[in-house]
This record gives structure tokens, C-alpha cells and sequence, in this order.
């Protein structure tokens, strides 16, 4: 079965209207058994019903809009090859050494995130970058992250 083409606009509106349609009953329905529950708070139970009642308006945000994701999971993935790497720079010989290493990374991961290959990216910045003095034309720093987009 073909899924129906939808510009991005009328996606976001779709899933908007979808998550009205069928998810927020079931949100609706599993805050009121909460409130129907009788349970001691200091329980286990009590403290995972006093959580998610004191967490209900951010847990409801992806009700709210189209564009929102309704899981963190493509960040969790952009993020794992960090987590995997942590051990190995515990042995970063220095900390500027560490900061280095955590900026390159955002800089290649947020390249990625944003369609561009992470190497022609990098190879445009460290040209372009040391002939640029971005203290006295912020618009510089703007032009040297837009270049490849």
C-alpha cells in the first residue's frame, strides 16, 4: 500500500490531527485512572503517579504540534558514537585536549543532522576559519555555519 504524499506543512498537520484523534484520548484516559488510583505517595506507586501527574504538561507537548517528535530517539542516536567514546577520552591528555575533542564532535554531529557530510564541512571551516575574525563581524561566524547548507 502507497502512503499518500503530503507536502511537509500538511505532514505536520496530519500527525497533528492524527495525535488529536487518536492519542489523546488514551492520554485523557491514563490521567484520569491516575486520579481514580488510591495510593500511599511515599509507595512506589505513589511516587510514579506523582511524577507523571507533575510532569503532565511537557509530556503532553507532542499533542500540542505537528513538528514535534513524540521521542528523543534520533537524538539518542546522534549521541550514542559519544557515549561509546567516553571511556577513551578519560585518557585525553589534557583538558583543552577533552574541550577539543566535545567541539569537534557537535561540529560533526550537527552536520550530519543537518545533511551535510561532516568532512567537506570541516575542511571548509579550517580554511575558512582562521582568516575570519568573528570578535569584530559576528555575521562571519553566521556565513561560516550557512556556507554548506
Amino acid at each position: 500500500m502507497r502512503r499518500k504524499q503530503y507536502s511537509v506543512d500538511d505532514n505536520f498537520k496530519a500527525r497533528y490531527e492524527a495525535r488529536l484523534e487518536k492519542s489523546k484520548p488514551v492520554v485523557e484516559e491514563f490521567y484520569a485512572w491516575c486520579r481514580s488510583l488510591d495510593v500511599m505517595p511515599r509507595t512506589s506507586m505513589g511516587k510514579a503517579v506523582g511524577y507523571s501527574q507533575d510532569q503532565r504538561f511537557w509530556l503532553e507537548h507532542f499533542l500540542l504540534d505537528g513538528r514535534l517528535e513524540i521521542s528523543n530517539n534520533r537524538t539518542e542516536n546522534s549521541i550514542r558514537p559519544f557515549v561509546c567514546g567516553r571511556k577513551n577520552w578519560l585518557f585525553a591528555n589534557s583538558e583543552k585536549g577533552a574541550k577539543a575533542s566535545a567541539v569537534l564532535f557537535s561540529i560533526i554531529e550537527t552536520a550530519k543532522a543537518n545533511g551535510m557530510n561532516p568532512y567537506d564541512y570541516l575542511t571548509h571551516v579550517f580554511k575558512t576559519a582562521p582568516n575570519c575574525d568573528f570578535s569584530k563581524n559576528l555575521a562571519m561566524l553566521e556565513r561560516l555555519f550557512m556556507h554548506l547548507m
